[in-house]
């Protein structure tokens, strides 16, 4: 059970004042006359809220002024937890101290257990992504292989999100490619179908996967039932860890039909031998005494941390995946992973065996909260020898080669912001360059985009579309639809408080300390507008900024060259004549990507929208008509245009249709005719 507490009552607070247990002996920032006055007025806010406190396990949020989350922790005693902050016990860093002065609020939430605060706490951090917590930056789910159970003839399938279909899932693989190559090589050696259901339900010929045998061709017929079960047993088999029972049967059957001169049935089976072991070849480093487990290893350098995850699963190696999680860089590796590890299964499967390079912090209490959250025991470890302490050597290596290869990437691209401060007259290098480009065909279809990049290359979970709505706009008006892209994108910022928050004033006696230098966060806040264009786009920014009250963002036109060459293109600043870059110059070359990128992800959107619309049906637009009942429409009457001229009688006669719906459908088309 939860319970929330976030505002101290004085009956309480008369009521706890008497135990004379919970009076702090120590109020080191209210004694120290050295200690800034932001720090004393936090430690004071931290100490009201005390006061109330119960001597129970829960989870605790530290609030700034403008009502964000600075931290969420969880405690065994939320009252001594909170007291340490105000003695400052095991507090002295500056960081901490920082977040001490900012905190004006604080909000409690008891638990029943201290395992049911560390869930809690995972679960609030991912959802608020407090400033001062260790965050996980990679928060994709990961694909799995799903071998259906709802159909007669199960479904080889990529999944990706919530597991609610009826089925089998195999995995997790590190990235979608390894699932899609898996996949395609199961096909050859299976012949099992990839296509929806509605598509088996209405085939009446075998598809052209049956001709150039990757599917069997169950829709059709042409393989029974029981034959096909047999074929998606064997891939169970095969995914379930069984591979070398299902390569000796398969090379059994291929020895019988060529004994029996049936050279054509041979070769099958001879392709189907040979498109698994391309599977088994992508399979590398596959343990013989570890069966199921995930292994994480953690390698720190220069203030950054790089956490590898190895995926193991029925005595495969499922691949691997980098994340660079956002910490202190004072925290010890221990409890960075310690962190990351709460955050990482919070919405993922786990399995029975976690092996990691360090001891995490509170390892029983972390193995006791992934075991009530997975459902069943879960053993976390630190091997010493043997197999499993190669498995994470193994792992430890290719962090701290990650890192090594991240850590260059970043200096990389330290030098290139700064090339283009310099190059723009700008006042320090860009934190978050911000890219914008249009895209349609006659006014049709009209999108706009924004791309983002700042130190560590692109940053697309940024990446923004915008659909022109606005009917002012003359069709083909580049700078009216770059007038709306800016107003939405930027009256939200403002709307939100993004540039309070980036600006919010630090107190001096903390600013400028690398200890306490946010590097990590990504400002929400552009340092530098790129627009794909000339004067009169950059005109039109710059306008559009001004009525919105923003003047201190610098716009940069790119405007491109001569007959459109790349590396020709002239730059468009505020305060300064156009000019080019020298050729052959790294900044222009990386301006040159921005502008490109932005320029596909204009027309990949926009691409997509018009094919949306292409294949958009006006049964899409009855309330009421769900995919079932458009389907049966569809299949009595071919087209939705012949649907449209039915009569009343014609729709009621219809499968699956009853005499509402038919109704429903015949008065959407002819009263919006008349």
């Amino acid at each position: 059970m939860i319970h929330k507490d976030d505002t101290p009552t004085n009956a309480a607070a008369a009521t706890l004042a008497a135990d004379d247990d919970l009076t702090i002996e120590t109020d080191l920032w209210a004694e120290d006359a050295s200690a800034p006055p932001s720090l004393r007025a936090g430690a004071e806010v931290i100490r009201r809220f005390w006061k109330t406190l119960p001597h129970a396990p829960g989870v605790y949020r530290m609030i700034d002024a403008n009502g964000h989350v600075l931290y969420v922790g969880k405690a065994l005693d939320l009252k001594k937890r909170v007291a340490s902050y105000v003695r400052g016990i095991g507090h002295g860093g500056l960081r901490t101290m920082r977040m001490i002065a900012e905190t004006v609020a604080m909000e409690f939430i008891t638990t029943d257990t201290e395992t049911a605060a560390l869930l809690l706490e995972a679960n609030l951090i991912k959802q608020l992504r407090p400033r001062y917590n260790v965050l996980m930056r990679d928060d994709k789910s990961f694909p799995y292989i799903l071998l259906t159970g709802d159909h007669a003839a199960p479904q080889l399938v990529k999944h990706r999100g919530a597991r609610v279909r009826k089925g089998r899932y195999f995995g997790p693989f590190a990235d979608g490619g390894a699932v899609n190559r898996t996949v395609n090589a199961l096909q050859r050696a299976f012949l099992l179908r990839t296509c929806t259901d509605s598509y088996y339900e209405n085939r009446t010929r075998p598809c052209l996967l049956f001709q150039i045998k990757r599917c069997a061709g169950p829709c059709t017929g042409e393989i029974s039932q029981e034959d096909y079960a047999k074929l998606v047993d064997e891939a169970g088999d095969f995914l379930t860890g069984r591979s070398i029972a299902v390569k000796r049967r398969l090379a059994h059957e291929m020895q019988e039909a060529a004994e029996a001169l049936e050279y054509e049935r041979a070769a099958r089976y001879r392709d189907r031998l040979a498109a698994l072991s391309a599977v088994q070849g992508t399979q590398n480093i596959n343990p013989q005494t570890v069966e199921e487990a995930d292994v994480f290893a953690i390698a720190s350098e220069a203030g950054m941390f790089c956490v590898q995850v190895f995926f193991f699963r029925n005595s495969q190696n499922w691949g691997n995946r980098s994340y660079f999680p956002r910490a202190d860089r004072n925290l010890p590796e221990e409890e960075v992973l310690s962190a990351f590890l709460a955050q990482f299964y919070e919405d993922k499967p786990c399995p029975r065996l976690v092996l990691l390079s360090h001891k995490p912090t509170e390892c029983a209490l972390l193995q006791e909260a992934l075991s009530d959250h997975a459902g069943h025991r879960v053993e976390v470890a630190v091997p010493k020898r043997g197999e499993k302490y190669t498995l994470v050597a193994h792992a430890h290596r290719n962090a701290q080669e990650a890192l090594a290869r991240k850590l260059a990437d970043t200096a990389s691209q330290d030098k290139l912001l700064g090339a283009v401060a310099q190059a723009f007259g700008l006042e320090r290098p860009p934190r978050r360059i911000e890219v914008y480009d249009n895209s349609h065909i006659m006014g049709t279809n009209a999108v706009g985009a924004m791309i983002v990049a700042g130190r560590e290359g692109f940053m697309k979970p940024h990446y923004r579309t915008f659909n022109i709505r606005s009917t002012d706009i003359t069709p083909g008006d580049d700078f009216g639809m770059m007038r709306e892209v800016l107003q939405r994108r930027f009256t939200r910022l403002v709307k939100e408080g993004a540039r309070l928050i980036e600006a919010a004033p630090v107190d001096p006696e903390f600013a400028g300390d690398d200890e306490v230098a946010d590097e990590g966060a990504f400002p929400s806040w552009p340092d530098l507008l790129l627009i794909d264009g000339g004067q009169g786009q950059v005109g039109a920014v710059r306008a559009t900024l001004k009525e919105l009250g923003v003047s201190d963002v610098p716009v940069v036109g790119v405007a491109k060259g001569v007959d459109r060459d790349a590396g020709r293109e002239t730059f468009f600043v505020e305060g300064r004549a156009p000019f080019r870059l020298p050729p052959r110059d790294a900044t222009l070359y990386y301006v040159e990507r921005l502008r490109d990128e932005a320029h596909r992800f204009a027309i990949g959107t926009h691409r997509a929208r018009r094919k949306r619309e292409f294949t958009k049906s006006p049964l899409d637009e009855i309330a009421g008509i769900g995919p079932a009942r458009k389907r049966a429409l569809l299949l009595h009457f071919g087209t939705a245009k012949a649907v449209s001229q039915a009569s009343l009688e014609d729709l009621r006669s219809a499968p699956g249709i009853n005499a509402a719906t038919a109704g429903m459908v015949y008065r959407f088309f002819h009263d919006r005719d008349g």
